[in-house]
């Protein structure tokens, strides 16, 4: 029932294909961190459809479900192996993804800034027990507050970052965070996404969505990002 529920049918964009990003993905199970290398010390395979998290869906989504694209999109220079992942949006996803990605936040509303460092040798040790030399790397992300948040036009589906402040898990996992979310924002205000909370891949309004993420104090804004 659930699925049919969800079946929506998109208008507004453009481009058919783009405007439908994800859809065929609409149902499927949440399950975290579902992908892997096949190999030691995330058994996991490349690619799966059958079960996302937030990041595993909006990757795979961009590789329209062909490995090879979404290899290229989830290791730095396309090289699988666990240490080469993109495991963190601020200082590997992004800049790593910079000739399909770009962060337009600053197009639709005033931003603020979040200054954020990543400790990946920490993680890593903490996390999954593993020794490394990654020095820590600190980046600035501009971002939309909730209070400047306004309708978002947009002919084309962007990325929505999902932003908080330090997080409080930080000493558990030997870093600070700032990206805890991450889906589509439809031209039609719909947010395609992941869902933990229901267990599944959905459409949701986005707006209502980030109205009840604005309820947390430690929830800070969006960054909207531009698929090129």
């Amino acid at each position: 029932m659930q699925r049919l529920i969800l079946l929506l049918v998109l208008v507004g964009c453009n481009n058919p294909v783009v405007s439908n990003i994800g859809n065929e993905y609409k149902g499927a199970i949440y399950a975290f961190d579902p992908l892997g290398e096949d190999a030691s010390p995330d058994l996991d395979p490349l690619i799966r459809t059958d079960a996302f998290d937030c990041t595993t869906f909006v990757e795979t989504a961009l590789a329209g479900g062909n490995v090879d694209k979404l290899t290229e999109i989830r290791y730095k220079n396309g090289e699988v192996s666990f240490l080469n992942r993109n495991h963190f949006i601020e200082t590997d996803w992004l800049p790593n993804n910079s000739a399909l990605v770009e962060n337009v936040s600053s197009d639709y509303a005033l931003t603020a800034t979040r200054i954020v460092t990543i400790d990946k040798k920490s993680w890593l040790k903490k996390v999954h027990g593993i020794e490394s030399d990654f020095q820590p790397v600190t980046v600035s992300l501009d971002y939309i507050p909730y209070s400047n948040l306004k309708r978002i036009e947009s002919s084309e589906p962007l990325i929505v970052l999902f932003i908080t402040g330090k997080s409080e898990k930080s000493d558990k996992i030997g870093t600070d965070i700032a990206v805890v979310h991450m889906g589509f924002l439809l031209p039609n205000g719909m947010l395609r996404h992941a869902s933990s909370q229901y267990g599944f891949v959905m459409d949701t309004d986005f707006y209502k969505y980030a109205a009840n993420r604005a309820k947390n104090k430690d929830s800070l804004g969006v960054m909207l990002v531009r698929i090129k």
